[in-house]
């Protein structure tokens, strides 16, 4: 039983280690809402097939609901403060054109 709780709280710790996490990323001025997808989200969000970049729910295929989420993260994933501003309007803009909407 004292093996299973510990593996059960060593899991719960990596599975939160990104809650919180911030990554300091800033785009330069004249970037693309692609560019800013290729090198600040593909390192845990892999294109899936031809252009899609994103599946997203509902709930999140807004503008709004993506800046929120990329600005300032979730339990899974780091905050990107840094994409502000004109560039985090390109980065929705693209996500919410290369994306499938379930």
């Amino acid at each position: 039983m004292k093996k299973l709780s510990m593996a059960l709280t060593l899991f719960a710790v990596a599975t939160l280690a990104g809650c919180g996490a911030t990554n300091d990323y800033t785009p330069p001025a004249d970037a693309s809402g692609e560019r800013i997808f290729s090198t600040a989200c593909t390192e845990c969000h892999k294109p899936l097939k031809g252009d899609v970049a994103m599946i997203l729910s509902e709930k999140s295929a807004n503008k709004e609901a993506l800046k929120n989420k990329f600005q300032n993260g979730s339990m899974r994933m780091p905050a990107f403060p840094n994409i502000k501003g004109e560039a985090a309007d390109r980065l929705a803009d693209y996500l919410l054109a290369n994306s499938e909407i379930q």
